[in-house]
């Protein structure tokens, strides 16, 4: 293999470079104007152009996948290509957590509030230290409508046409812009609680996978308080690749689909969807680029750290070097995950109702099949337990040799005995 600094005689290294596109080409939708940015190889686009792909990719996604109801905090239906629903904005301040300091957690707090506030939706700025007010029922599924595939779909959209809507934009930006809350207040001893339980745990691995969980029921809380049924994660493919790889290597195989599919009912009333799944990384960072969305950055638990100290981080690192040489990586990876699903053993009227984890309220899988893995080692670890109890399952058997000897035979029936 080629190295750094060798000395090769004169004679030079042949490596196949792979040929950069330039920028001299017209856009591959309108085939007039000049293109600005390359999303991928032979994906040119101009500036209007792309606008246009990436808005309607994600009103594609909505409509494609059909989860959200025009009921749902809708608008008015004769404003053409607006958003049929009231949306909120929600911000989990994880500084506690993350070791930032009160000045600079308030000085982020202030930037995004000025933003929040430009968009004239309503916005929850929550702390991560209020999850320890949290009410228990904030581990239990709430009761799910109807599922919005069934036939009782189009009749909701008939029913919402014919109502007359008297709300119109201004009224929604008034009346919206009263509802904005800011719970960045936190106890002192709710603060010491959250140091002393990030303290307690030794590697970043855990300590990233607690933040998720902390942050997913807080959301979930703020929404049910609030009266939303769906939840808009912001997950590009590119960071479902990485959370596919790395919740495997953390033994959720088993959750995959929900952690990483479009939509997550286990929650049962507020379902968790993902319209952002179908947008890569490159493509956010140039959409924000060049239409100037205002961005705060805050820095996280991996912020500055190396590759290698946690699970999650390796990962990342690992998918993308290998995109930079292979740039199918990410799309082959976030194709496998849109193919899982989440199969349910039928059960009778009289079984009992599968058991839940306290923390992801996910389906447990610890009752498997027997030829699982799960099974072998239960089963491994259930005989380790009985040797332990009786020493004397590990004693070799005797031979004839040592039975016989001193002149004394086995008697009737022993293993001298013809009778035996």
């Amino acid at each position: 293999m080629c190295q750094v600094e060798e000395d090769y005689n004169g004679l030079e290294c042949k490596q196949e470079k792979i040929p950069v596109p330039t920028l001299n080409r017209k856009c591959m939708k309108c085939k007039e104007g000049t293109a600005v940015l390359i999303i991928r190889v032979n994906d040119s686009f101009c500036r209007s152009c792309f606008k246009e792909y990436f808005i309607h990719k994600f009103r594609a996604m909505l409509g494609k996948n059909r989860v959200i109801f025009l009921q749902e905090k809708g608008l008015s239906r004769e404003a053409p290509k607006k958003l049929r629903f009231v949306p909120g904005i929600i911000y989990i301040d994880d500084g506690g957590a993350c070791g930032r300091s009160a000045e600079e957690r308030q000085r982020s707090n202030a930037l995004l509030k000025s933003i929040f506030t430009e968009t004239g939706f309503t916005y929850f700025i929550v702390s991560l230290e209020q999850v320890f007010s949290l009410p228990t029922s904030v581990l239990v599924p709430g009761t799910s409508d109807p599922d919005p595939s069934n036939p009782s779909y189009k009749q909701a959209v008939d029913q919402y046409i014919k109502e007359k809507q008297t709300l119109t934009e201004e009224n929604v930006a008034s009346a919206v812009a009263q509802l904005s809350i800011e719970d960045s207040a936190y106890s002192p001893e709710h603060k010491l609680a959250l140091e002393r339980l990030f303290s307690s745990m030794k590697t970043l691995t855990a300590k990233e996978d607690m933040l998720q969980t902390l942050r997913s029921h807080l959301i979930l809380h703020i929404a049910r308080e609030n009266g939303y049924s769906k939840v808009m994660m912001g997950d590009s493919c590119s960071r479902l690749a990485v959370k596919l790889l790395s919740n495997i290597a953390l033994g959720r195989g088993a959750a995959l689909a929900s952690d990483t599919g479009f939509s997550d009912p286990r929650y049962g009333d507020v379902v968790i969807v993902r319209p952002m799944r179908d947008y890569s990384s490159k493509e956010i960072a140039f959409y924000s680029r060049m239409f100037n969305v205002p961005s705060v950055f805050i820095s996280g638990l991996d912020t500055q750290t190396h590759d290698k100290t946690s699970i999650q981080r390796l990962t990342e690192s690992f998918v993308t070097n290998l995109q930079s040489d292979f740039p199918s990586t990410v799309s082959t990876i976030y194709r496998t995950s849109e193919k899982l699903h989440t199969v349910m053993p039928p059960q009778s009227q009289t079984a009992e109702p599968a058991s839940k984890c306290l923390l992801c309220l996910c389906t447990l899988d610890t009752k498997v099949d027997k030829a699982s893995a799960f099974h072998a080692t239960l089963v491994s670890e259930q005989l380790s337990q009985i040797k332990l109890q009786d020493p004397s399952l590990d004693a070799p058997a005797q031979s004839a040799e040592q039975c016989c000897t001193e002149g004394q035979g086995c008697g009737p029936g022993g293993c001298c005995s013809s009778n035996r």
